[in-house]
């Protein structure tokens, strides 16, 4: 057995790989329409594929899991989050934790869950 990755459930996967493009620099690897391999094992699925073989609603901001990114220039992520993405709703802003670690959690175009810390 191999963990290949991690699929979230978008509207639009198109709409969806441009802002992982810009924020986090993925790559598309392969569309399959309506499903998307993209760099770092991250995959994309259209929602209406999602709950067609599901037969399961897709729930937004569920808070069930989060993806996870570490950004060593945290403050210039998040000014060209605010900058490229100004209606991005956010759990917290940039914050620093009792570790030490600098943190920014959000919710991507769709509702899943995003936070970029520091390296720790």
């Amino acid at each position: 057995m191999k963990f290949k990755g991690s699929l979230i459930v978008v509207k639009d996967c198109k709409k969806a790989l441009k802002f992982y493009q810009d924020m986090f620099g993925l790559a598309l690897i392969r569309d399959h329409g309506g499903n998307m391999e993209l760099s770092e094992n991250l995959y994309l699925q259209e929602e209406k594929y999602w709950e067609q073989i599901t037969g399961r609603h897709v729930v937004p901001q569920s808070n069930q899991t989060e993806l996870y990114f570490e950004e060593p220039e945290i403050d210039s992520f998040a000014e060209k989050l605010e900058r490229l993405y100004p209606d991005t709703e956010y759990v917290n802003h940039l914050m620093t934790h009792s570790w030490g670690q600098r943190a920014i959690r959000f919710y991507d175009p769709d509702g899943n869950l995003i936070e970029v810390g520091t390296p720790v």
